[in-house]
């Protein structure tokens, strides 16, 4: 029986690429080429806004005024900068309490759901699947600002279609009711990252060796098995890779955020607290270098702690070996 006919007979797809180079790995290739010295500079560069930014946020409003934060004195330094930002008219709690409501389920669910539409893609094979795909990540290049309206008045007002003959109004979607809500914010993420999501996920879960899957089948395993047995334990370093990217990204999102709840402040997220921490003529602008370094710090202990399945899951499918 030829590699092909046995393909069709046990349901898998027979044209999964395997051991794509792409562009992630010519990148990677050229990073690596480069002096030890040379990439440790990039490192230092890249840092300094972030230790500007920490030790401006201990320094008192003339200090940060009168000069830049490397001519920073020990007596410049105060505790004043987070006791603002800790106390009860500004607090920052219920804020980066509201940005865990929104990063965490908007991380979460697009990995599950664009999971098995990966795995779909990449291993079932039925009819239309290429031009589905392609749709799907066509969807990378709908432009996020033009949506944000149109989406808030579909979770305010829903979608009714009235039929021109009959005179009937269909509701397409309820009235949710979810201006305001944080629950919108993270079903607008969710939204936008699935086609990256399955983009991503299939490139790394169709670069699996074939030998496995038809070694399931044969053993009795259906998809869902391969799936959840097989499939899922080998996606770890890439489910990993997109969740660090997807939280990152949700945790620092201003313009959906303040589009979606921008008129509730009790759902307002750490990004639109901050952005009203300055206040009338900026007169509170010395403390936003500590509400920020205190936004930051969650997604660099994250980024830190999970760096190297960013890595791996990044440049999985991409490059050989």
């Amino acid at each position: 029986m030829s590699e092909t006919t046995e393909a069709a007979s046990s349901g898998i797809a027979s044209d999964a690429p395997q051991d794509a180079q792409g562009l992630t790995g010519r990148w990677y290739g050229l990073i690596r080429s480069l002096p030890t010295g040379v990439v440790w500079f990039l490192v230092v560069l890249w840092s300094i806004p972030s230790l500007g930014l920490f030790i401006n946020s201990w320094r008192t409003r003339d200090a940060q005024i009168s000069t830049g934060w490397w001519k920073t004195r020990p007596d410049e330094l105060t505790v004043d900068n987070y006791d603002q930002i800790f106390s009860a008219r500004n607090s920052i709690w219920d804020s980066l309490a509201n940005s865990f409501a929104i990063a965490l389920p908007a991380t979460v669910i697009p990995i599950a759901f664009a999971a098995f539409a990966a795995y779909g893609f990449a291993w079932i094979d039925f009819k239309g699947r290429k031009g589905l795909f392609i749709a799907t990540v066509s969807l990378l290049a709908i432009p996020l600002q033009v949506a944000l309206i149109p989406l808030l008045q579909l979770y305010v007002g829903g979608a009714k279609y009235t039929l021109p003959l009959l005179d009937k109004t269909i509701t397409l979607i309820p009235d949710l009711d979810l201006a305001g809500n944080t629950t919108a914010v993270w079903l607008t993420h969710t939204g936008f990252a699935m086609p990256f999501a399955i983009f991503l996920l299939h490139n790394y879960i169709s670069s699996l060796p074939k030998d496995l899957f038809e070694a399931a089948r044969i053993d009795g395993a259906n998809h869902f098995t391969i799936f959840w047995r097989l499939v899922l334990p080998l996606s770890v370093p890439v489910l990993a890779a997109f969740g660090i990217f997807q939280f990152l990204w949700t945790w620092n999102d201003y313009l959906i955020a303040n589009t979606m709840v921008g008129s509730n402040p009790s759902s307002h997220p750490t990004t639109i607290l901050i952005a009203n921490l300055a206040g009338d003529f900026g007169r509170n602008e010395h403390i936003l270098p500590a509400a920020a370094f205190v936004q930051a710090f969650i997604p660099l202990v994250v980024f830190f702690a999970l760096q190297r399945f960013f890595v791996r899951g990044m440049l999985a499918g991409s490059v050989k070996g």
